[in-house]
């Protein structure tokens, strides 16, 4: 398989751009996600694909694709369908129809580079073994691809390896990075319910205020970090929300904290929570209170694989060029559900440049049309790596 050049991918360019601004306009949001799976299987129906399976995972696509050169790996591509409940100020002609729902973080413009791979992948099919593309519902909080796996995405299809790609704000267009290991990290969540007893404001010392006590606890779980996380080690934590009271002249007898911890390893994961139970438990037994906790783990680190990541770099390399592809990016403290299927599978994740645009999950966010043929050749070249050379 000979990696194209730009113009001969123009026509398939095109097409992209056409899809990405149709799902724009009709964004969905997590499993509900019917619109945009049924049109991304039509498409792959319409392609050719030798198998088209819907409903994976709810509403979850996946399209297969052998290759005509024999046997070889079977290779999985993703992309996500969902968007995000955000209501778009962007004045694009192509802005979402539905109020309050937009596609913030180009899950749209993920689709339609992945259904242009898949045709070209279908009109050619000039590589060795499989290519299963993975349209998936609910990354943006509803761990869609981990309920794809459960629904038996991995060995349903018998899928040896994995790869993702996400556009980023910021780094250039036509740029590419990656990084091998932990390149985002685990998403927790927590709420605490302080306990105290309520009365009139005139009259604190009749009372165990415990507004005050989920203050202190505020302040003292920042030492989570700064004094039990090693310093070379990452965590972020970060009190999101608080809520208590009613009245002026009224001491609240309860209050509300939530907030997220992210983290890049499971031992740091587990430190966190741990002392997370322990400052609160201690600060709110300090004040004569008591705390309820309920601590949630949500997506884990996304890891990627060493050898995998060298093969991402490869293919990044041989479509922008080695000066546009940082091999060894900081990690981002985002988190992603493909942290899932990575967590089962060995493969490797890449970000494409989306130039100087809003950021993700901003309600004047739009992925660059730009971006569509490095996207579409990057997987292209991923394949040919992967898939490329006769096994043995």
């Amino acid at each position: 398989m000979q990696m194209p050049d730009v113009h001969s991918l123009q026509s398939r360019v095109e097409e992209a751009r056409s899809w990405r601004h149709e799902f724009h306009r009709h964004p969905e949001l997590l499993y509900d996600v019917h619109r945009t799976a049924s049109r991304v299987a039509a498409l792959l129906r319409g392609f050719g694909v030798d198998d088209c399976v819907t409903g994976l995972g709810r509403t979850g696509v996946v399209g297969v694709i052998r290759g005509r050169r024999g046997p070889g790996p079977v290779v999985a591509l993703r992309a996500e369908m969902d968007a995000l409940p955000i209501h778009e100020v962007s004045g694009l002609p192509y802005a979402s129809l539905r109020d309050g729902v937009m596609h913030a973080c180009g899950h749209d413009g993920h689709s339609a580079i992945l259904l242009a791979a898949s045709k070209y992948f279908s009109d050619t099919r000039d590589f060795h073994g499989t290519v299963v593309v993975v349209f998936q519902p609910a990354e943006e909080g509803g761990a869609g691809g981990k309920a794809m796996i459960e629904d038996g995405l991995l060995d349903r299809f018998g899928i040896e390896q994995v790869y993702g790609m996400h556009n980023l704000p910021g780094l250039p267009l036509g740029s590419f990075a990656t990084r091998s290991g932990a390149m985002m990290a685990a998403v927790d969540e927590f709420d605490l319910v302080v306990h105290g007893k309520g009365g009139h404001a005139a009259w604190p010392h009749l009372t165990c205020d415990s507004l005050v006590a989920a203050a202190e606890i505020v302040i003292s779980l920042q030492t989570a970090v700064a004094r039990r996380i090693d310093p070379l080690d990452v965590a972020v934590l970060s009190i999101t929300g608080i809520s208590a009271g009613t009245a002026y002249n009224v001491i609240a007898p309860t209050a509300r904290l939530c907030g997220t911890v992210r983290t890049l390893d499971d031992a740091v994961r587990n430190t966190m929570e741990t002392s997370i139970r322990r400052i609160a438990g201690s600060v709110a037994d300090a004040h004569g209170a008591t705390v309820e906790i309920d601590y949630r783990r949500g997506y884990p680190a996304t890891v990627t694989d060493p050898a995998r990541t060298e093969t991402v770099i490869l293919a990044a390399t041989a479509v922008a060029g080695a000066p546009n592809v940082e091999s060894a990016m900081r990690p981002l403290m985002g988190g992603e559900d493909f942290a899932f299927m990575l967590g089962a599978r060995a493969g490797g994740y890449v970000f494409v440049g989306n130039g100087q645009s809003s950021g993700l999950h901003t309600d004047t966010y739009d992925f660059s049309d730009d971006a569509i043929p490095y996207g579409i050749r990057y997987w292209i070249g991923l394949v040919m790596l992967t898939n490329g050379p006769a096994p043995g």
